[in-house]
């Protein structure tokens, strides 16, 4: 007998390969979900519209999904402590509560630095 079921299902093995395109870091999460917001967005909206992003991409949401995006934001974000002046993110003043905004021109530069790595 055969085995005519793999024979059948390889084409559709790239489609259903979690692995089949590459996943964009968190980095690149963070920066496409702010960069449509000039004036920032609050915290759970940017949890929840990479969320929905992951979901909607069929990818993995982590248990510790939130733990690491905010991880990389505040490894990121210029108001952090001793941040650098040139990090992709910060926090926008006179905006009540956590709210998380996207410099531009130094996001561009911050995904090419950092070469596809978080």
């Amino acid at each position: 007998m055969t085995n005519r079921i793999s024979a059948r299902s390889a084409p559709l093995a790239a489609f259903a390969s979690p692995r089949a395109r590459p996943e964009p870091t968190v980095l690149q999460e963070l920066i496409a979900a702010l960069a449509p917001h000039p004036k920032g967005l609050r915290r759970w909206s940017v949890m929840r519209a990479i969320r929905d992003n992951r979901v909607r991409e069929c990818r993995p949401v982590s248990l510790k999904f939130e733990i690491e995006v905010e991880r990389v934001f505040r490894g990121a974000c210029s108001d952090a402590p001793g941040g650098n002046p040139g990090a992709p993110f910060y926090r926008p003043e006179g905006k009540a509560g956590e709210v998380w905004a996207v410099h531009t021109a130094h996001a561009c530069h911050a995904q090419t630095a950092a070469g596809g790595q978080e």
